[in-house]
């Protein structure tokens, strides 16, 4: 039983590290293509604020009439459990802030950038709409309140720290003073030794309920 559980951990790590391999070999293409378009994309720059000032009345696009569409829906709590969102979640970048039904949100309209999830942990919080941009790429953050434990909060951020598609942040809004979070899916924990934690990390990092599966997270924001 225990060298089954090594052997699936090592063919996910193996599969994460390959993932970030294509990832970094992905950001030298388009540093490449970046600076070959520079050009071309100042020369449209032109002709787009002539046109974005002619249409922007009549636009309807979320971004730019500041509306967003909220998750809809309601959670249904499974024997392991983990929570799982049973309704609509919305992928529309937007630039507006979005009304969630849940917090931390799991999914719904996002911000175009993401926050940085490459075993990233902030000391302060992150927005909302950045975060779920992350967690379409599948990632899992992890949040908690003043009310955990210093103990946990340091295991916590070591874990993260050494995973690949992960991030934590401060989130006082949450319920419970541990949250973990992916893409549709959520849990309390009672703390770093939980084992449910490690289970949510080797189901959620990168799992079957990713969006878009292999997409950055590097080169995020509010690093």
């Amino acid at each position: 039983m225990g060298s089954g559980n090594t052997s699936s951990s090592a063919a996910r790590k193996a599969r994460i590290e390959e993932m970030r391999r294509a990832e970094q070999a992905r950001e030298r293409r388009n540093r490449v293509l970046v600076i070959g378009g520079s050009v071309v994309a100042v020369a449209a720059l032109v002709v787009g604020a002539v046109f974005v000032v002619k249409s922007q009345s009549g636009s309807d696009d979320s971004s730019a009439s500041g509306s967003a569409k909220n998750a809809s829906g309601h959670w249904v709590t499974g024997s392991d459990g983990v929570k799982t969102w049973e309704g609509d979640l919305s992928r529309n970048h937007t630039g507006s802030s979005v009304s969630y039904p849940m917090q931390p949100p799991v999914g719904g309209d996002h911000n175009p950038v993401w926050a940085d999830c490459n075993g990233t942990v902030y000391t302060k919080p992150v927005k909302n709409e950045n975060a779920v941009h992350s967690l379409e790429h599948g990632a899992v953050w992890v949040t908690y309140t003043d009310k955990a434990a210093k103990a946990d909060v340091e295991a916590l951020a070591a874990k993260v720290k050494k995973t690949p598609y992960t991030l934590m942040s401060p989130y006082e809004k949450q319920d419970a003073p541990i949250v973990l979070s992916a893409w549709g899916h959520q849990r309390t924990v009672t703390g770093a030794s939980d084992p449910a934690v490690d289970q949510f990390f080797q189901t959620y990092v990168q799992g079957k309920q990713t969006p878009e599966p292999g997409a950055s997270c590097t080169g995020g924001t509010m690093q």
